[in-house]
């Protein structure tokens, strides 16, 4: 066995766990509107379940209806009549030896009024989330101690389901966390001021849930070894609190880090390295006798082994990697590392939890859909009948392997010597490495299908006509924009300058577009002592990222020198100088650059998409050259349109 660590059995209180490999918490909105386990979520589990996973600690469960709402579709403990739900879904967890933890949950101020049905925000003060913006209602001491016995009951549900145990997140500035930390408990009843009075809340929860389950049930306490504010948990702090829980009887602790106010420590974009945070959890597991879980943006196995030789944690959690790869763990006890795939930090996942949706994966389009795709679903009918796909970018090669999967033969076009597309742009910009080892993976999973990839190909007509094909899916990536502006032809592409056909060093350049492409084309160009503009229309940049990505790659710009122009519209370049015009005020203003990057990504390539439908009855169209987007958009319809083939 290649990762010996990794796979070794481990202890939690009694509980025997058949390796260190941990799924923590992560919410989805897989779960049915009224709180139960849908089977949407139930396969969700399963599956990771499945794919080698020791425990699965469930997402935040709300324990209170009406204040206690994360997001509208979530798992619930509040009422019995969910435990037969709950009963299949650990059923066909135990399935695979897995084990599972029910996570108990209330957001306290972190709480958004849209999902609260017109009841307040509660928090323990009236201390505004900066994230949230609305000021909670403080609760009174009677009403905390009716929130007390919420923890208990759905503990009591959690066990009365099957759930091997529970975990109280106590961290990310969620209600627990609100009555620890300085930050936003001044309340001057038993439940505010000194260490202890701030813990009660949290004894309360343990000594309640430990008499009504009995003192065998393993409870976990979910804690950051660090708030990153000012007047937040600090490292010393957080480790008096580990030390005081132990004593509480607890049977583990689960190590994270931060607020929503510093919700990129919670939930890191790609520039956070594996590893970054790991000293959190070294610190508490020398402080504490009780096993450690703890989360460290792991995204290789071989990572997560080298996280328990240096003894970080007694397991490892790991949340978006099982949503990238729900067979993660398998792949990692076979040795099999580069077919696994990994979690690239674009943050696609939490952006659509973000606009109320159930969130999905840039490089897993089969996360949450699980009950209606997925190779159990696939009608292999393709009988080896021949299907060109034209373009290896994300949205071809995924309709590729889907296709070979179902029978067909695919034959991929592409016109450069590598396949990826536009992915080989996209891992040119700081720390996207691992959109380097997705194409990798790509290219291994085809490969193992048998799959023929045509590099230095053009897919033409006469091309497809020529091997009879039966149908074409056209995924060749959209068309460059290029504003026609005066003086247009002075200017270069971010193509250009991420191929390194263009070379910039010490100047100061104008970055036209202030969505990704344009963000970090930006970013890259900042690492070379340029001093960058990124001049954008819009009255705000990255706005189809996620705000925490936004904010890491505007941050990484202006830390390098770097600027941003909203609301502000490119007119022409001259002789050293670029035209933009203040939307607001409607002037037109020259400024001094030494060189102008058009970066405003693609559009649509009707014309391509008209032409192959001209010649051919069957003809699909995926990714930017019929919807320009991100990798994910990419890979999701190249997905669905090999399945719907």
């Amino acid at each position: 066995m290649k990762y010996e660590k990794l796979f070794e059995k481990g202890k939690i209180g009694k509980l025997t766990i058949k390796n260190r490999i941990v799924m923590t918490p992560m919410g989805t909105g897989f779960a049915a509107a009224s709180g139960e386990a849908s089977e949407e979520i139930t396969r969700y589990y399963e599956e990771r379940a499945k794919g080698g996973v020791g425990l699965i600690i469930s997402e935040v469960c709300r324990i209170d209806e009406l204040s206690g709402v994360a997001q509208p579709c979530q798992l619930s403990a509040t009422d019995m009549s969910v435990i037969p739900s709950f009963t299949r879904m650990v059923d066909r967890v135990h399935a695979y030896d897995t084990k599972m933890f029910m996570q108990l949950h209330h957001p306290g101020n972190e709480a958004y009024p849209i999902t609260l049905h017109g009841n307040p925000v509660i928090a323990p003060s009236p201390v505004i989330c900066k994230t949230v913006g609305v000021m909670p209602k403080e609760m009174t001491t009677s009403e905390v101690e009716e929130m007390v016995k919420k923890y208990v009951k759905g503990a009591f549900i959690a066990k009365t389901a099957g759930f091997d145990g529970v975990e109280i997140h106590a961290a990310h500035g969620y209600l627990v966390n609100q009555f620890l930390s300085p930050h936003t408990n001044k309340r001057t009843d038993k439940y505010g001021g000194d260490f202890f009075n701030r813990m009660r809340f949290l004894t309360e929860i343990i000594v309640s849930i430990r008499f009504a389950c009995g003192a065998d049930f393993p409870i976990s306490v979910r804690m950051d070894g660090n708030e990153f504010l000012e007047d937040g948990l600090t490292e010393e702090e957080c480790l008096h609190i580990a030390r005081y829980l132990e004593s509480l009887g607890i049977a583990c602790l689960n190590i994270s880090c931060g607020t929503y106010e510093t919700g990129w420590s919670i939930i890191e974009p790609y520039a956070f390295a594996e590893g970054w945070k790991k000293h959190l959890a070294q610190n508490i597991k020398a402080a504490v006798h009780i096993p450690v879980i703890a989360v460290n943006t792991v995204k290789h196995p071989a990572f997560a082994e080298r996280l328990l030789e240096e003894g970080v944690s007694d397991f490892v959690g790991i949340a978006r990697g099982n949503l990238a790869d729900p067979q993660f763990g398998n792949k990692a006890k076979a040795g099999d590392d580069a077919r696994v795939r990994k979690c690239i930090g674009c943050m696609n996942c939490f952006k659509m939890a973000a606009l109320g949706r159930a969130i999905e994966c840039a490089v897993n389009p089969l996360l949450g859909r699980e009950t209606y795709r997925g190779d159990d679903k696939l009608v292999k009918d393709g009988n080896g009948r021949t299907v060109a796909v034209i373009g290896a970018g994300p949205a071809g090669m995924q309709a590729a392997i889907v296709l070979a999967k179902r029978g067909y033969k695919p034959v991929v076009f592409e016109q450069s010597n590598t396949i990826g597309g536009a992915m080989n742009l996209a891992d040119k910009p700081p720390c996207k490495t691992l959109i380097e080892e997705f194409i990798e993976t790509l290219r291994l999973e085809a490969e193992d299908l048998g799959v023929e990839i045509r590099l230095n190909t053009v897919g033409t007509v006469d091309a497809i006509k020529a091997i009879g094909a039966c149908g074409v899916v056209v995924a060749a990536g959209g068309v460059k924009i290029i504003p026609q502006v005066p003086g247009i032809e002075k200017t270069v592409t971010y193509e250009q300058v991420l191929t390194k056909e263009v070379n910039y060093s010490g100047k100061k350049i104008a970055v036209i577009g202030g969505g990704l492409t344009g963000l970090e084309t930006a970013e890259y160009l900042s690492d070379f002592n340029n001093e960058v503009t990124v001049v954008e229309m819009a009255s705000a940049v990255g706005t189809a990222m996620y705000r925490s990505l936004t904010a890491s790659v505007v941050e990484h710009i202006t830390k390098n020198g770097g600027h941003i122009m909203t609301g502000s519209m490119f007119k022409a370049v001259g002789d050293g100088t670029v035209t933009i015009n203040d939307l607001a005020s409607g002037f037109d203003k020259d400024y001094p650059f030494d060189a102008v990057v058009v970066a405003m990504g693609v559009r649509a390539n009707d014309a391509l998409v008209a032409e192959f439908e001209a010649a051919f009855d069957k003809v699909v169209a995926a990714g930017d050259v019929i919807n320009p987007g991100n990798i994910a958009d990419a890979t999701h319809a190249g997905y669905d349109k090999g399945f719907v083939f």
